[in-house]
C-alpha cells in the first residue's frame, strides 16, 4: 500500500470547511439563524458547525420517494467521558427516543449514545433535555476532541480504573470548547447546571508559555479555526485494550507505584482508521509510544500534542488532516521533538507495558466493594423492544427501580454499576421476562465480539448495509464453521457500510467494510485483542459469494493453524500469498452445510468440482439441522461427515 504524502499544504488553499469555521463566530453561525426559521433542514454551511454541537443531518433513504424532499432527520450523539451515563439521563434518553426519535437508542463505539429520527422542529427541545438532565451533546462530533474513553468496568478494588476514569473527564473538560454558543442557541444562554471543573484542569487551561494557548481568543486552546479534523482521546490501565488504544490520535496509560498510586502515564499517539476506496494515500494506521510522563505534566502533554496537530495538521486536504498523517510524514522523532518544543522541555522514554488484551466485562461480577455490576450485550449498540427481545423495556425498568449508574462500552455493551447484592434477583426476573440474555456464555461468540457501524438507511456516507446485515452474515459464517468442524471457533468480526471504519474493522480478524452496493472489501489478519492492523485481501465481494470466497481459508486454517492459534492470528502468520495459492488450487470435496436468513439449508456441490460462485440448495427443517448439528458435535466429526455417512446408507452408495 502506497503511503505517500499529498502536496505541501503551504501551496494549496484551505480546504472549504476551515473558511466556514472562521466565519462560524465560534461556532454560533449559520446554526443559531437556521434553528430559528421554518424548514425541514440546514444548508450545507450549517451541516458543518452543527456537528461541533452534537448532531448529523441525515436522509432516511429508506422513506425517499421521487420527485420529493428528502426525509431530513437529526442523530444526536451524547458525549459522555468514560462513558458514564447518570440514571436521570439514561430516562430523559429514553424518553426523547420515544417522543422525538425512532422509537431505539443507539450505544456508540466511543461509549457514548445516539439517539436517530429527531426532526429539525424539535432539535432544540432535545439537546435542551439532554443538557438539563445532567448530559451533554457539545463536542461529540466536529473537528474537536471527541469523547474521551476508558475501560467501563467498574472494579473498585482497583486503583488504576479509578485514576483511568478520573483523568478521562479531566481531559474532556480541558479540550471541551469554550464558546458559549452551545448554551446560546440550545438553551437560550441559561448555563447548564454541571459538575464543578477541577481547579488543576481550569489552571492547566490557561497556562502558556510555550505556545500551547492561543491568545485574546474566545478558544483558548483550540483558536478560531479548532483542529484539522476530529481528534479522539482515551485513557486507559496497563493490559486493559478494551478501549482499541491503538486506534486513537492519543492514548495515556496509567501508571502506579507498588502501593497503587499514581505516578505518572505512558503516551501513545498518531493512530486512526478513517481512510478512502482507491485513494492509497489513505490508510488506517496504529498509534505510536511517545513517551512517559509525570502526573503532574500530565495535561502540559496533551496540550503540546493537541498544540501540535493544531499549528501543523493539513487545513488543505480533509483525507491527510488527521493527526496519523502528520506523524506518518514526519516520523515520530520529529514529532516528538515538536511537541517538546510546545512541553517546555525534554520528554521522559516510554515505560515498559504488558500485553494488552480485549475483555468485554459483561455478566454478573464483583466490582471489589461489596458491590456487583452488571455487563449486558446489546447486538450492534441498538437499544430497542423487538418481538420476545424487549431490551428497552427492561432497561428502562431497572433504571426506574434501582437508579443505577451506567457505563458504556466501546464495544457497544452496557454495565449496571453498583448493585446490591439483594436486588440481583428482582433484577434478574426483570431480564428474564424481556428476555434479554445475562449470561455471557449463552450469546453466540460470534455476535458477542462482533460489531457494525448504523450505515443504511440513514448515514449519508453509507455505501451498503452493516447493522441490518452483519446478523445474516454471522449465521451464515457460523454455518460454514460448522460445516468444517470449527464449532469451537469464534473471532472479532466487524462490518461497516463505508470506508471510514466508525465499527474499527481494520483492527478485526475478520472485516467487511462496505465497496459497492451489496459489495465489502474484506480485510483479515487483525489480532483477538485488536492489537495488529488487518489487511485488505479482497477490493470487492459480493455478499452472495462470501461462502465461496471463505470456504478454503476455513480449511486451510483447519488444516494449517498451529495450536490454540487465532483465526486472526493465522492469517497473520501464514500471510496473503498463501493464502490465496491454497485457494486457487482448492477443491470442494463434499456436501456443504450452510444457514440461509431463516432456514438452515444443504449446498450440493460435486466431488471434485471447481469452486461455484452459485450451489444449488436443498433445505433442511429446523430440528433435522438441529439434531444433525448435536450428533456432528457428540461424535467429533463435521456436519459434512455426518451428512456424507447418512446419505451414502440411506442411497445405498458404495464407499
Amino acid at each position: 500500500m502506497v503511503k505517500s504524502a499529498p502536496p505541501s499544504p503551504t501551496s494549496r488553499k484551505p480546504s472549504k470547511v476551515e473558511g466556514i469555521k472562521e466565519h462560524s463566530n465560534f461556532l454560533r453561525e449559520p446554526v443559531a439563524t437556521q434553528i430559528l426559521e421554518d424548514t425541514t433542514h440546514f444548508t450545507e454551511d450549517a451541516i458543518q458547525i452543527l456537528k461541533f454541537h452534537g448532531s448529523y443531518q441525515q436522509d432516511n433513504r429508506d422513506n425517499r420517494v421521487k420527485g420529493q424532499e428528502k426525509d431530513y432527520q437529526f442523530m444526536l450523539r451524547t458525549k459522555n467521558p468514560g462513558g458514564f451515563v447518570p440514571p436521570q439521563l439514561y430516562l430523559a434518553l429514553d424518553q426523547l427516543a420515544d417522543e422525538y426519535g425512532n422509537h431505539t437508542l443507539r450505544a456508540t463505539t466511543r461509549q457514548g449514545f445516539q439517539v436517530h429520527g429527531i426532526l429539525k422542529k424539535n432539535l432544540k427541545a432535545a439537546i435542551a433535555t439532554i443538557v438539563k438532565n445532567l448530559g451533554s451533546t457539545l463536542g461529540a462530533c466536529g473537528d474537536i476532541n471527541r469523547n474521551v474513553m476508558a475501560p467501563p468496568v467498574p472494579f473498585k478494588n482497583r486503583p488504576e480504573y479509578k485514576y483511568a476514569w478520573e483523568y478521562a473527564q479531566n481531559i474532556a473538560d480541558l479540550l471541551s470548547p469554550q464558546t458559549g454558543a452551545y448554551y446560546e442557541i440550545w438553551l437560550d444562554g441559561e448555563k447548564a447546571i454541571s459538575a464543578e471543573e477541577d481547579p488543576e484542569v481550569k489552571a492547566a487551561r490557561q497556562k502558556n508559555g510555550t505556545g500551547t494557548v492561543v491568545h485574546d481568543n474566545e478558544e483558548p486552546l483550540y483558536g478560531t479555526y479548532y483542529m484539522p479534523r476530529k481528534f479522539k482521546v482515551s485513557v486507559t490501565v496497563p493490559g486493559d485494550n478494551s478501549i482499541d488504544l491503538y486506534s486513537q490520535d492519543l492514548t495515556l496509560v496509567v501508571i502506579t507505584n507498588s502501593q497503587g498510586e499514581l505516578e505518572g502515564f505512558d503516551v501513545f499517539a498518531g493512530g486512526g482508521l478513517g481512510r478512502t476506496h482507491n485513494k492509497e494515500e489513505t490508510f488506517a494506521r496504529l498509534a505510536d509510544p511517545i513517551c512517559y510522563v509525570d502526573k503532574a505534566d500530565v495535561y502540559d502533554i496533551v496540550k503540546a500534542i493537541v498544540a501540535t496537530q493544531r499549528d501543523y495538521g493539513d487545513r488543505t486536504d480533509r483525507r491527510h488532516a488527521r493527526l496519523k498523517y502528520l506523524i506518518n510524514d514526519w516520523g515520530v522523532d520529529k514529532f516528538r521533538a515538536k511537541v517538546e518544543e510546545y512541553f517546555g522541555k525534554p520528554v521522559t522514554p516510554f515505560k515498559p507495558l504488558p500485553e494488552f488484551k480485549y475483555e468485554d466485562f459483561l455478566g454478573w461480577q464483583e466490582q471489589g466493594d461489596g458491590k456487583l455490576f452488571l455487563g449486558i450485550s446489546i447486538d450492534n449498540g441498538r437499544v430497542k423492544d423487538e418481538g420476545s427481545l424487549q431490551l428497552k423495556t427492561a432497561l428502562r425498568e431497572i433504571v426506574e427501580k434501582f437508579h443505577l449508574p451506567i457505563r458504556l462500552t466501546p464495544h457497544q455493551n452496557l454495565i449496571f454499576c453498583d448493585i446490591d447484592p439483594k436486588n440481583k434477583p428482582a433484577i434478574q426476573k426483570i431480564l428474564n421476562r424481556c428476555g434479554v440474555v445475562s449470561d455471557p456464555s449463552q450469546i453466540e461468540p460470534l455476535v458477542r465480539y462482533a460489531m457494525a457501524c448504523p450505515a443504511l438507511p440513514t448515514c449519508g456516507l453509507a455505501i451498503t448495509e452493516s447493522e441490518r446485515a452483519i446478523p445474516g452474515i454471522l449465521q451464515r459464517i457460523r454455518a460454514l464453521l460448522d460445516q468444517f468442524g470449527l464449532q469451537n471457533e469464534h473471532f472479532v468480526v466487524r462490518m461497516t457500510g463505508c470506508p471510514n471504519g466508525c465499527a474499527r474493522p481494520y483492527m478485526a480478524e475478520l472485516a467487511f467494510v462496505g465497496s459497492g452496493p451489496e459489495s465489502y472489501q474484506v480485510w483479515l489478519g487483525g489480532s483477538p485483542d485488536q492489537t495488529r492492523l488487518a489487511q485488505p485481501i479482497v477490493e470487492k465481494l459480493h455478499d452472495n459469494d462470501i461462502e465461496s470466497f471463505l470456504e478454503p481459508i476455513f480449511v486451510y486454517f483447519k488444516k494449517s493453524r498451529e495450536a490454540e492459534e487465532s483465526f486472526g492470528d493465522f492469517c497473520s502468520r501464514i500471510g496473503f500469498d498463501a493464502i490465496r495459492e491454497f485457494a486457487s488450487q482448492y477443491q470442494p470435496e463434499a456436501v456443504v452445510i450452510t444457514t440461509a436468513e431463516t432456514l438452515p439449508q444443504v449446498v450440493a456441490t460435486k466431488k471434485k468440482a471447481a469452486p461455484s460462485r452459485s450451489r444449488p440448495r436443498i433445505s433442511l427443517y429446523d430440528e433435522v439441522y438441529s439434531k444433525l448439528k448435536e450428533t456432528a458435535t457428540s461424535q467429533g466429526k463435521s456436519m459434512t461427515e455426518v451428512v456424507n455417512e447418512a446419505l451414502k446408507i440411506y442411497l445405498q452408495i458404495d464407499k
